[in-house]
């Protein structure tokens, strides 16, 4: 015995739905569990791992696909896995209140996690627990935002730390080797970028091993590219400058 299936039906399981609402009608699609965040991120770029399929339907829960003529008119286009980017990207993720509960939970630990590991106590040198960081976090009643980055957030939550707490980005160490010729004057332009000159050589070229704000690495590193013409070298000595010892300000 046949058993008819209407084609304008597919079936999923364990499925995530992100829903946009355009010119008054509903549009859903279907994804896998954990990968929407990692896509909106951008710690997922394989659409494929994302998209349970590239469809675009009116209500995933019963299989029933969105018609072509109700795509174009609410998208402009009947391209279906662009509709699907588009839907990902701007939609809204439909979990139960237990999943939200879950999820925020997880990311305000990643936060968390984040900023421990790129920060010190600036008068001890030393990092600070997670535990703390997660209670510091609630003393100041920090708000995840589940459509943001972990990381994006945790340098919000780093400014909003300063203003109640000791703690800023751990320094990196550096060392710069650049030509006697360019030297003296690139290293008046890299001052205002660095933090400490902990030791300064000049023979045949300048030698310079400083700490420097992580967030100006990349301005440093296009500076001595730059202005050197790719002759001057830009060592990473240390990612972060902390007191040795297990020790951790709880």
């Amino acid at each position: 015995m046949s058993i008819f299936t209407p084609t304008n039906q597919i079936r999923l399981t364990n499925v995530a739905v992100v829903r946009a609402r355009r010119g008054g009608k509903r549009f859903e699609i279907a994804c896998y569990r954990n990968k929407v965040m990692g896509w909106r991120s951008g710690a997922e770029k394989d659409l494929d791992e994302v998209l349970q399929t590239h469809t675009v339907f009116v209500n995933v829960s019963k299989g029933q696909v969105a018609k072509k003529e109700d795509l174009v008119q609410a998208f402009g286009t009947d391209d279906q896995t662009e509709i699907c980017k588009m839907i990902l990207s701007k939609g809204e993720l439909q979990v139960s209140d237990k999943e939200r509960h879950t999820q925020l939970e997880q990311m305000f630990r990643d936060i968390a996690t984040i900023v421990a590991d790129k920060c010190v106590n600036p008068e001890t040198k030393r990092p600070y627990t997670v535990i703390l960081i997660e209670r510091a976090m609630k003393d100041i009643h920090y708000s995840v935002k589940p459509h943001k980055s972990t990381k994006q957030q945790a340098l919000e939550v780093i400014r909003q730390l300063k203003e109640t707490m000791q703690i800023e980005r751990a320094h990196m160490r550096l060392r710069f080797i650049l030509p006697a010729k360019e030297g003296k004057k690139l290293k008046e332009k890299l001052r205002p970028l660095i933090k400490v000159i902990e030791n300064e050589e000049f023979h045949e070229q300048l030698e310079i091993v400083c700490l420097i704000d992580p967030g100006c690495f990349r301005e440093i590193d296009e500076l001595i590219r730059s202005e050197t013409k790719g002759k001057g070298t830009l060592e990473v000595l240390s990612l972060k400058d902390v007191e040795e010892g297990d020790e951790k300000l709880e």
